[in-house]
């Protein structure tokens, strides 16, 4: 896939934004308006990289920034499917692009149990998230369709394909991957 003008343009100004500003709260408020205007006009992904597999979601990696500050990764996710509870162990923000997402937060209460902090958040078109180790980054994610296709870009604060991050079962005990 060559890359889109408008993809082109997001990246650009985000690799802008990560250099100017170290501070964590601004940076997700700032690129979380940059994510907005990006998947907020439903153009510039071609339909052909919006397939499903029928097994589970699927990941595609869109941009690595060349000093790992940041990532840019396309999720497509076919008619109810949805991710196990994990965290991310750095920033991210989550972009949807077509369709809708049900996101669920998780925290461990006092006794070190994992619990979910209420019901799961429907992002539509257009919306953007943010997690974030400080904030909150353990979740479940899953398209809000039973019936069609939903996908989505997330940015995260490294390169996230070589950061070890955890799934959670429902005993809240961690399975380490990368």
């Amino acid at each position: 896939m060559s890359v889109p003008a408008r993809l082109h343009e997001f990246i650009g100004d985000f690799s802008d934004l990560v250099a100017q500003c170290p501070v964590e709260n601004e940076l997700l408020a700032r690129g979380g308006r940059l994510l907005g205007e990006l998947v907020g006009h439903d153009d510039w992904l071609p339909d052909a990289y919006a397939v499903p597999s029928p097994e589970r979601y699927q990941q595609y990696l869109l941009y690595r920034d060349p000093l790992a500050r940041f990532s840019v990764v396309r999720f497509v996710w076919g008619a109810g499917q949805a991710t196990p509870v994990h965290d991310h162990r750095v920033w991210g923000l989550v972009g949807v692009l077509r369709g809708a997402e049900l996101a669920e937060s998780f925290a461990f209460d006092p006794a070190g149990a994992l619990r979910s902090t209420g019901p799961a958040q429907r992002l539509g078109a257009g919306s953007v998230d943010a997690v974030s180790p400080r904030t909150g980054d353990i979740h479940r994610v899953a398209n809000a369709h039973e019936d069609q296709v939903s996908v989505s870009i997330h940015v995260y604060g490294a390169d996230i394909g070589a950061v070890e991050r955890a799934t959670y079962d429902s005993n809240g005990r961690p399975k380490p991957f990368v």
